[in-house]
């Protein structure tokens, strides 16, 4: 096979070497989503066993799209927040079941293929100005530092909304050494990565996961941490006891339930799917590829019909099999972060979650004050395209700053890019500057203002 031809290698100033390393950096930061996808969607009734591997064979057969539509260095999985509201919200609230919510998941993806077809979704990539994309890398960078750091327990919820977690605290309820001592290892391994960073250690997102783990195990080891299920503190050990073998996919394969699907409820539940989606994987594909350079002088993404395409199947095919949407994962950064430029990356992290239905022991005991660290580093990289923002120009600069701050600070991506084109659109419409703004060599695009409605009008539906 040559892997020349196949992926443009050279063309993309990448080789082998660097392209595996990074998708199983990459691989190595989403691992979590095979132990969360399964925990949330159970709670539906769902087989947790089936959901597993549904999440793993969804992962690695949409990024191979991803790869063959699109030669992009992008990894999907069920995506964090979609399966949330698809089993707290539309199973346990508006209690439909879980085989109508696959189903609303499937109409959702022959959706995407549609828009995707007609231009639709590549029309809103190239819409939107470049200092925002610029600024939606940004905010997904601090997003993502900040669900690393929650998901390290590092910052916790209190009376002022967050906080550092307590160590003093922790001591007087006697869980330093299960629950505190893996706060202080993710607060090292973010110190580690941070030093192989500087060094310019090849790997080094990778490698800190790897320390930080084995730290934990040594830890372990040790008597330093100790094991409190009641409080989601397993063993750093993984666990062969059940053998190797891949849970059946029966219990959910193509369980999905139609009735419904003329209903203005079934309508809601699918559209706030769409649009999150939508959101999220634009912004997503607009800030990892703005940090790898792969926006052209006018800040479009070539090939991005085939990523979108790839995003929309793999969510359709994701329901079949019987998981949440499948999305592209902003956890990708990690893998441009280690120079990740071709689908080599994209095959090697696809590879990785086909053995990781026969492996499921080892990736599982991955915890998430390992995976911590590269989520913070990879925000701290992300972050770095706050410079290539033009600050010289409020209407550019203001909308900016609210992109930024509304993606932490309302947790989601999608919520950014609305506030970011609500306020671009109006603050450049009431101070006369909309007519004189170039992007793409036109003024503000048409499709900004039909945007910024549409956004509008969510918030006074939804």
């Amino acid at each position: 096979m040559n892997l020349e031809k196949l992926f443009h290698l050279k063309e993309n100033r990448t080789d082998v070497k660097t392209e595996v390393m990074a998708g199983i950096t990459t691989f190595m930061t989403m691992a979590y989503i095979l132990a969360v996808n399964p925990n949330i969607l159970s709670i539906t009734g769902m087989d947790s066993g089936a959901v597993f591997t549904a999440t793993a064979l969804a992962s690695m057969i949409a990024t191979l799209f991803m790869a063959a539509f699109a030669n992009y260095p992008f990894v999907l999985a069920p995506g964090m927040g979609l399966n949330a509201y698809f089993a707290y919200t539309v199973v346990l609230q508006m209690e439909y079941s879980w085989q109508t919510a696959l189903a609303a998941v499937f109409m959702e993806g022959l959706i995407f293929i549609v828009l995707s077809l007609t231009n639709v979704r590549e029309a809103i990539f190239n819409a939107i100005p470049m200092n925002l994309k610029h600024a939606v890398s940004v905010g997904i960078g601090l997003f993502i530092a900040f669900i690393g750091l929650q998901n390290a327990k590092v910052v916790v919820g209190s009376s002022t909304l967050v906080s550092l977690y307590s160590f003093k605290g922790s001591v007087e309820k006697g869980l330093f050494f299960s629950e505190g001592i893996t706060v202080v290892l993710a607060i090292v391994g973010i110190l580690i990565t941070g030093i192989l960073l500087i060094r310019n250690v090849k790997g080094n997102i990778l490698w800190g996961i790897l320390i930080t783990w084995a730290l934990g195990i040594l830890c372990q080891l040790t008597g330093l941490y100790r094991i409190n299920p009641d409080i989601g503190c397993y063993s750093l050990l993984p666990d062969f006891s059940g053998g190797i073998s891949v849970p059946s996919l029966a219990p959910t394969l193509m369980k999905l339930d139609f009735k419904g699907i003329l209903s203005l409820d079934f309508f809601v539940v699918m559209f706030a799917f769409l649009f999150v989606d939508l959101f999220d994987t634009l912004g997503t594909l607009i800030g990892v590829a703005s940090k790898a350079n792969m926006l052209d002088e006018e800040g479009r993404l070539p090939r991005i019909k085939g990523a979108l395409m790839a995003d929309a199947v793999g969510t359709s095919l994701g329901a079949v099999l019987g998981t949440s949407t499948t999305t592209t994962f902003v956890e990708s950064a990690s893998g441009v972060a280690e120079g990740g430029r071709t689908g080599l990356t994209a095959v090697t992290a696809a590879i990785l979650f086909g053995l990781s239905l026969f492996l499921s022991p080892v990736f599982l005991a991955i915890p998430f004050f390992a995976t911590a660290p590269a989520l913070v580093i990879v925000g701290f990289l992300m972050m770095t395209s706050i410079t290539k923002i033009d600050f010289s120009d409020y209407t550019e600069a203001l909308p900016a700053y609210i992109t930024i701050t509304a993606m932490p600070f309302m947790y989601s991506i999608s919520e950014g890019i609305a506030m970011g084109v609500i306020s671009y659109v109006v603050l450049n419409l009431v101070t006369g500057r909309a007519a004189g703004k170039k992007v793409s060599g036109h003024a503000v695009s048409p499709l900004m203002y039909v945007l910024a409605v549409l956004f509008v009008f969510k918030y006074i539906m939804l």
